[in-house]
């Protein structure tokens, strides 16, 4: 009876895991989504300590401790970061689930050294497999969110031809772990501790080269690794639960990380071995005696007053500004005087997709204003006015007339096809690319410089005015 109470919890917990994951795809539905989600994993969770003998010796106090703990930490983790941090959440979080995989794979590898247990070639490859995914997606995403937290810079991390050393590490521990395999019945402590630092190295070595522009790439990647360790260590306890819901993870993870390939036109493997960086790279457009037009308050909030369609770009400036409050004002005033407002959304805008969704739908503006890439590209030509806030690669025409830049072929916003732009930024640096963006200097362009936020809130007030 208890046997069958067990696995039906299972079942409805997978289900929990599938439909929850459905509803995460709509930013109306990703509430209800989280939700029904973390039910199933608390059933999942009650049904295991429920499994005879899964209390073990004693421990069920170390493990209703060791959930409350992890508990507390991720609510309290998940209520005070910021939107801009989100990403860094992600890669921490993610981080810790491998680092979960390299405790379950290293306990039963050390079983096998100490000869508590016999493993056959197969097992004994779940289980190095295991440590080897769950190592690399553990030091991997502490060093992603390092990057993204301007903690750590690429130069200073990076060897000559890292991507081709790379390589050759990959090489070599697969030829460890045959090794292992070969020999799974002399195999020492000793050698699998070598073999586990090599995995944690080469975790840290595999994400070093790629830039931070290409981080949100990586952490989805890295994610889908976690769920593949995630369902390995299903395999090695024959549990279900795990090996259904590490499956999820890392088809969701790969799904994810086709998509924002797709979203850039570019490949995996350049992402990994060839992508831009933080740090520059690519074409740098030479602008020579160019320069940029500066708009007054006044006139934009006149033309913005006495436009008949406006269209924003939020980008990670408006993230870093936290001026979506700024910008639903901006909208309510124009819309009250029979201006349409839509919001352009490219899918690689801010540091994870979504982003830009989600930080729009806090302060309540419709779902129904946000257009993806080719709706907006469309829509585009019958603009009066686009506001690009904090937007930057995401609108370079370099991405479509010059071959020579390094973000050529990626899907762009055309914001040069409305009739007058304004671009909201701090300043002219260049964005995660690394390359100046001649859409500044174009003759539909003007800029307005400034913070994000205060920038708006002057522009509410002088509509407000007309």
């Amino acid at each position: 009876m208890l046997a069958a109470v067990i696995n039906l919890s299972y079942l409805i917990g997978a289900l929990a895991f599938v439909l929850g994951l459905r509803r995460l795809s709509s930013p109306d539905t990703a509430r209800r989504g989280n939700r029904l989600a973390a039910f199933g994993m608390g059933l999942a969770i009650l049904a295991t300590l429920l499994t005879p003998n899964a209390q073990g010796n004693g421990n069920l106090i170390w493990i209703l401790g060791g959930i409350a703990v992890g508990a507390l930490i991720g609510w309290r983790a998940a209520r005070k970061v910021e939107m801009t941090a989100m990403p860094q959440l992600v890669s921490i979080f993610n981080g810790l689930g491998g680092a979960c995989a390299v405790v379950l794979g290293g306990l039963e590898l050390h079983r096998v050294a100490t000869g508590m247990q016999q493993a056959t070639g197969s097992e004994m490859a779940i289980l190095l497999l295991t440590l080897f995914i769950g190592g690399v997606a553990f030091t991997g995403s502490i060093l992603a969110y390092l990057k993204l937290d301007g903690k750590v810079w690429d130069e200073k991390i990076t060897l000559p031809k890292h991507s081709l050393i790379n390589g050759v590490f990959l090489l070599g521990l697969v030829v460890f772990m045959v090794f292992l395999c070969w020999q799974s019945a002399s195999i020492t402590v000793p050698v699998l501790l070598v073999f586990t630092v090599l995995t944690l190295i080469y975790g840290f070595s595999f994400v070093a080269p790629i830039g931070g522009a290409d981080m949100p790439v990586v952490i989805s990647l890295l994610n889908s690794f976690t769920g593949l360790s995630a369902a390995a260590a299903g395999l090695i306890y024959n549990n279900q639960i795990m090996l259904v819901g590490g499956i999820l993870v890392g088809a969701s993870g790969t799904i994810l990380t086709v998509l924002m390939c797709n979203a850039m036109n570019r490949s995996l493997l350049n992402v990994l071995i060839g992508g831009f960086s933080a740090s520059g790279g690519g074409s740098k457009t030479d602008t020579g005696d160019q320069t940029v037009v500066e708009v007054g308050l006044a006139d934009l909030a006149i033309q913005l007053y006495y436009s008949d369609k406006v269209m924003l770009v939020p980008g990670y400036g408006l993230a870093v500004a936290q001026a979506q409050k700024a910008c639903k004002e901006l909208d309510e005033l124009l819309e009250a005087n029979q201006v349409e407002v839509k919001y352009a959304i490219h899918p690689v805008a801010g540091r994870m997709p979504g982003h830009m969704n989600v930080l729009l739908a806090e302060v309540d503006i419709p779902y129904s204003k946000l257009l993806d890439l080719e709706e907006a590209n469309a829509e585009l030509k019958d603009t009066d006015v686009v506001i690009v806030v904090g937007a930057n690669d995401v609108v370079n025409p370099s991405a479509e007339d010059d071959p020579g830049s390094s973000i050529y072929g990626m899907p762009v916003l055309q914001v040069w096809n409305a009739k007058q732009v304004i671009v909201l930024k701090r300043s002219m640096r260049p964005g995660y690319a690394g390359i100046q963006n001649p859409l500044f200097f174009h003759e539909k362009t003007k800029m307005l410089f400034g913070d994000a936020k205060d920038s708006l809130q002057k522009l509410v007030g002088e509509v407000k005015n007309q």
